[in-house]
């Protein structure tokens, strides 16, 4: 059934929706780190503070603190539903059943509970965080961004007439539709929805995702989104996040252990997965000294995701570690996911799956159109590149609004782990605009793992 969106929001039914509707409308990767969570870490106790990059836009006189409360509220009333629990158990994830194990299912049912928060506003920011067992801590971080963004797009639609939704919604669905154009019939192409985090809305997301799956064919992969997946039958991407290394340095009793405590992680992991979903996340402290210093075996994982270095320098990078360590980068899978557009996907695209002529280099590839040119590559594959798309695919609404003012761009807003146990968390990233934690440990954290690779560039969302 096709929704009319913009009736929907003149007629303001969407007030009566919550708009997290099921403890599955998480990114995948989520279960994945609960389960890790539950069974390694069953009495940690984490903290996850809500950050918004976008300090122009003052959230908290946008999204009203007594509406934000009341999503809150009924996400933490939500229980996993049995149909849900039985996909998680019989479905396959990666070519692979029973990922999920019994007892942690029984746990989801019986036991999960969301922790409790703390919610105000200072300064015209919204100030949100969640405070408890760390099992009960994660998986808000998915929620609270997608409620607090919903918010934001209902409060923006109120000031809108029936005419005016209509020309905001068909602007964005042909938007939507000239970037699936261009990404049609590219050959060997892989592309993932990433966007629940900072969507539009659940409905502008979950019509996404199926103009995807119904336009662009086998070239759309799958989505990280566990709901829609389970929904429409469509494949669950997603492995591990920031927050398990951040976690592991955080319990650190010195600098050694801080410095091994990345490595200390993927060994957890994949005694937990039996050498399932091994993704490298290398950049949680950056991903050059992360390489450098990584034991033999860490070459066994299966790809890397790239999520704040430019894309071009970081598949090199890997591709030549592997190389170094006598592995075949084209057995490999790398994944771009930092700020991705249609150009950025069909440049990456193409510069890792052929071989550069004539001296070609990664700056030709920025522009997209360079990709068709036969004179510029050779169809031969690198590594193997898949593009997990978020913001931009399941939030462009920039200068669609017939009114002209900005009130629907996507904002830059985190929710990140700031507290382990009581002691201080940092990412450090492969972006120091993108570094999170306070000054004196991001500085300590600086001195152990060094800056080797780390760059400086605007973060765009």
């Amino acid at each position: 059934m096709i929704i009319d969106l913009a009736r929907r929001a003149h007629d303001h039914n969407w007030e009566m929706d919550p708009i997290t509707r099921s403890l599955l409308d998480t990114d995948f990767y989520k279960l994945l780190m609960l389960q890790f969570i539950w069974k390694h870490f069953p009495r940690t106790h984490a903290t996850f503070t809500l950050i918004n990059r976008t300090t122009s836009v003052r959230l908290g006189e946008i999204v009203g603190l007594a509406q934000l409360r009341e999503q809150l509220e009924a996400t933490r009333q939500l229980r996993f539903r049995k149909s849900e629990l039985v996909w998680l158990a019989g479905n396959t994830f990666f070519g692979r059943r029973g990922i999920f194990e019994p007892a942690f299912l029984d746990w989801l049912e019986h036991d999960f509970r969301l922790s409790d928060y703390e919610l105000s506003v200072d300064d015209g920011q919204l100030q949100l965080r969640f405070e408890g067992l760390w099992s009960g801590t994660s998986m808000w971080e998915i929620y609270a961004l997608a409620q607090i963004g919903e918010l934001k797009t209902r409060a923006a639609l109120k000031h809108l007439s029936e005419l005016e939704l209509d020309i905001l919604y068909a602007r964005a669905k042909t938007r939507l539709w000239e970037k699936m154009e261009r990404l049609r019939g590219v050959p060997d192409l892989s592309i993932s929805d990433f966007g629940t985090r900072r969507r539009h809305s659940f409905l502008w997301h979950e019509y996404v995702v199926n103009a995807m799956r119904d336009t662009i064919g086998s070239s759309f992969t799958g989505t990280s989104n566990a709901f829609l997946a389970y929904k429409h039958d469509l494949e669950a991407i997603g492995t591990n996040g920031h927050e398990l290394p951040m976690a592991m340095a955080a319990l650190a009793r010195d600098d050694e252990e801080l410095r091994a405590a990345q490595y200390r992680l993927l060994e957890l992991w994949q005694q937990s997965y039996q050498g399932e979903l091994q993704i490298l996340l290398p950049d949680t402290f950056g991903t050059t000294q992360f390489l450098r210093h990584a034991p033999e075996w860490v070459a066994n994982w299966t790809g890397q995701r790239i999520d704040s270095k430019d894309a071009y320098v970081a598949g090199d990078e890997y591709i030549a570690w592997l190389e170094r360590h006598g592995r075949d980068p084209r057995q490999k899978r790398l994944i771009s996911s930092d700020a991705l557009d249609v150009e950025q996907i069909l440049g990456q695209h193409a510069y890792f799956a052929g071989t550069l002529r004539n001296g070609a280099t990664p700056d030709d590839f920025r522009s997209a159109g360079d990709f068709r040119d036969p004179n510029r590559w050779t169809p031969e594959r690198r590594i193997r590149f898949s593009a997990g798309w978020g913001t931009l695919l399941t939030n462009d609404f920039r200068n669609s609004n017939p009114r002209g003012d900005d009130g629907f761009n996507p904002v830059g807003l985190v929710c990140k782990l700031t507290e382990v146990e009581g002691r201080p968390a940092v990412k450090l990233s492969d972006n120091q605009s993108k570094a999170l934690g306070n000054r004196e440990e991001i500085e300590r954290y600086r001195r152990v793992f060094g800056a080797a690779g780390v760059a400086d560039t605007p973060v765009l969302i």
